[in-house]
């Protein structure tokens, strides 16, 4: 209740320009009577920031909903507005993902805010004016539909892994099995290339350790920051190991044009797991090296635990 609203935050920052408000609707609304204000503010203005999401009684301890759409009619809204022309950016205000697709791929910007503290207001109008270049990731993965989840980067291998020329895998029939955000996802203002993946040694001892090094270059116009994250996978082992696992990640801020070399060490005790005896042991064979700026977009090699 004391925080800064979006619309206070804007009006500070922007003390001279003509903002045009429209509530649109409440967050559970059922009813369109706000959407031709919102239509009507949206073509008076260049640009359309759209706040829409939960309240904070949608998401946390004894607030659970079968859905993960937007509450209400709060993508009808979006479209309507969207439908003037106008550039619009979408920003988000929630406690968990959420199925955006229609605003994902019709919104040439999305802003996630999650709920924000006293200072959102502020906050977000010095991201959405470029003042600050957002850096942030995903710590969850986004699905395209509720009935993906759970839905989550680190998961188990199936019997029949997807694969989109064989009928009988593990897929949907009316949505990509890929999230539509994935775990560790996140844009800035500038653009980063990881490339040049090498490790230090073919193959390690069980007790020994590795070096993994990439390059990463900001290849935009602005100075930014980039999160590298380093995952890997155990190929054959005793018990089910995951497809991936997060071992460690870096942020990294560049000038553009610059490139850094980020160094990552691997040890026993993120190589390891607890076998069936409940023992932590490293057991020989494949690993499998993944770099990137999230759990999809990756770069790939591979190394060899041996007998000690």
């Amino acid at each position: 209740e004391d925080a800064i609203t979006l619309l206070q935050g804007l009006k500070s920052k922007l003390p001279q320009a003509k903002i045009n408000y429209a509530k649109g609707c409440e967050i559970g609304c059922d009813r369109a009577e706000g959407f031709e204000e919102a239509v009507r503010a949206a073509r008076e203005s260049d640009v359309v920031i759209l706040a829409v999401g939960e309240s904070a009684e949608m998401s946390g301890e004894a607030a659970s909903r079968t859905s993960l759409d937007l509450p209400g009619r709060q993508l009808d809204l979006v479209k309507v507005v969207q439908a003037t022309g106008k550039p619009t950016i979408v920003v988000l205000m929630n406690g968990r993902p959420l199925t955006i697709n229609w605003i994902a791929e019709n919104t040439p910007a999305i802003l996630e805010t999650w709920f924000a503290g006293t200072q959102a207001g502020n906050a977000i109008a010095d991201v959405l004016f470029g003042d600050v270049n957002p850096g942030g990731k995903l710590p969850v993965t986004f699905p395209r539909a509720v009935g993906q989840v759970p839905l989550y980067y680190n998961h188990f291998n199936t019997g029949r892994p997807p694969d989109i020329n064989n009928k009988y895998t593990s897929k949907y029939l009316d949505v990509p099995w890929t999230p539509l955000f994935p775990f560790g996802y996140g844009l800035s203002y500038t653009q980063f290339k990881i490339t040049n993946l090498q490790l230090s040694a073919p193959r390690i001892p069980a007790n020994g350790k590795l070096t993994v090094s990439v390059d990463v270059e900001n290849v935009g116009k602005r100075a930014g920051d980039e999160v590298v994250q380093l995952y890997i996978r155990d190929l054959v082992a005793s018990v089910a190991r995951p497809v991936k696992e997060l071992k460690g990640f870096e942020r990294v801020r560049l000038e553009p044009g610059m490139k850094r070399r980020v160094d990552f060490a691997l040890n026993p005790e993120q190589l390891g797991f607890y076998n069936r005896k409940l023992r932590f042991v490293v057991e020989p064979g494949e690993i499998k090296v993944m770099v990137g700026p999230n759990s999809q977009d990756l770069i790939e090699s591979t190394f060899q635990v041996v007998e000690r």
